[in-house]
């Protein structure tokens, strides 16, 4: 059950990426981050109180901590897919954060097999190959596959210690963490989002994406939450990052984004490593 959660996951989170990606081609990428934390919220609150749940002051303290890291990921990735290629940067996002939170539940004792160990090597060499990959015509591009990189390793660090400080928390908690995963980082795009002189309020050409990525990627955190409680950190987590999959799936087929052999070989042995993991 908590694999078929995760996987669920995935999809949420694929979709919502992508149109999160779309908003910020329009709009600042912290506007939009900002827009759809407040809008999940409201559903992170609606489903919460609905669920028993009584979280202790470390408990709120870990999802406020890993809220801040997300979000941070969440504006790099949106950035990311507004200036670059979702078929590049949304892999090293989801394979990056993998190899972190696998690492964890290792370091933590957990045991998912020496299949799930030879996917994670596999996972770094797709790393390399998805990073590195370039199609013809693309060897003056290089500024811009840095940029890339860039974006995706760093969303990537910032999902790797976001699920890692969720995975923390009691299971008495309820789904009070995920709350103060956003109320948090809420605070804190309402104090420097001025200060940066960039807007508060997200364009209402935008706001339906905004509102359709905020909706998915509260309702990926629910699931995986759940996901958590029932299995492993290191079986969940590569379930739920296959995310790029459906991201990449939605660039191909509504922007015709093409991916390049070398690139789609990568994104295969991406993909692979993650299911290694998995089994």
């Amino acid at each position: 059950m908590a694999l078929v959660l995760g996987c669920l996951a995935a999809l949420c989170w694929g979709a919502g990426d992508f149109a999160g990606g779309l908003a910020s081609r329009r709009t600042a990428a912290l506007t939009v981050v900002l827009a759809t934390e407040s809008i999940g919220l409201v559903l992170l609150l609606a489903v919460a109180l609905l669920v028993s749940g009584a979280p202790t002051a470390s408990d709120l303290g870990y999802g406020a901590g890993a809220g801040i890291l997300g979000v941070a990921g969440l504006a790099l990735l949106f950035r990311g897919l507004a200036t670059g290629r979702a078929s590049v940067v949304a892999p090293l996002s989801a394979v990056g954060a993998a190899v972190i939170q696998v690492g964890w539940g290792l370091l933590r004792g957990e045991e998912p097999g020496p299949t799930a160990l030879v996917g994670i090597v596999l996972a770094l060499v797709a790393i390399g190959i998805v990073a590195g990959a370039a199609e013809e015509g693309e060897a003056m591009h290089r500024g811009r596959r840095a940029q890339e990189l860039g974006y995706g390793l760093g969303a990537a660090l910032g999902f790797g210690v976001y699920l890692v400080l969720i995975s923390e928390t009691g299971e008495g908690a309820g789904l009070w963490p995920l709350v103060s995963a956003r109320v948090a980082p809420i605070l804190l795009l309402l104090a420097v989002l001025p200060l940066l002189r960039q807007r508060l309020l997200t364009p209402r050409s935008v706001l339906p994406l905004a509102a359709g990525s905020g909706l998915a990627d509260a309702g990926a955190n629910i699931l995986l939450l759940i996901a958590l409680r029932e299995g492993l950190l290191s079986l969940v987590s590569p379930v739920a990052n296959l995310y790029p999959a459906v991201t990449v799936l939605l660039a191909r087929g509504v922007q015709h984004e093409r991916l390049g052999r070398p690139r789609a070989i990568g994104l295969g042995i991406a993909l692979a490593s993650l299911v290694l993991i998995a089994l």
